[in-house]
């Protein structure tokens, strides 16, 4: 199916995709920011704050690849779909998280959801 970027439906893809691989990107730098406050408001130690950034971007890199080939396999529209819902899901989770080990598992969850739509995103 080809659509050009022209249309409607072209413009709704490629405003779709552009937020879904920035949502993934922001995500990697905007905990930095929030840092000093997680760090209080769940009584997190400094390594416990290096793993919260480091879940995320342990998981998105080393699986990229992996989702990328999954999009291929099964329809990018497909992949990309299931990977901003696991992303939303694993981010109401983040917010949610009673302690810093939910919240790192949490993070790691998000960096597999970006992994499935940041491949597709651009692909798309």
């Amino acid at each position: 199916m080809s659509v050009r970027l022209a249309s409607p439906q072209g413009k709704w893809i490629l405003l779709t995709t552009v937020l879904g691989s920035s949502m993934a990107m922001l995500d990697s730098t905007v905990v930095n920011v929030a840092l000093p406050r997680i760090g209080r408001d769940l009584d997190a130690d400094l390594a416990a704050l290096q793993w919260t950034v480091n879940a995320y971007m342990l998981t998105l890199a080393g699986l990229i690849l992996l989702g990328g080939s999954l999009g291929d396999h099964y329809g990018r529209r497909k992949v990309f779909v299931v990977g901003v819902v696991w992303f939303a899901a694993a981010s109401l989770l983040c917010g949610l998280a009673p302690g810093a080990e939910v919240l790192i598992a949490a993070r790691a969850l998000q960096g597999m959801g970006g992994a499935l739509l940041t491949p597709g995103s651009l692909a798309l």
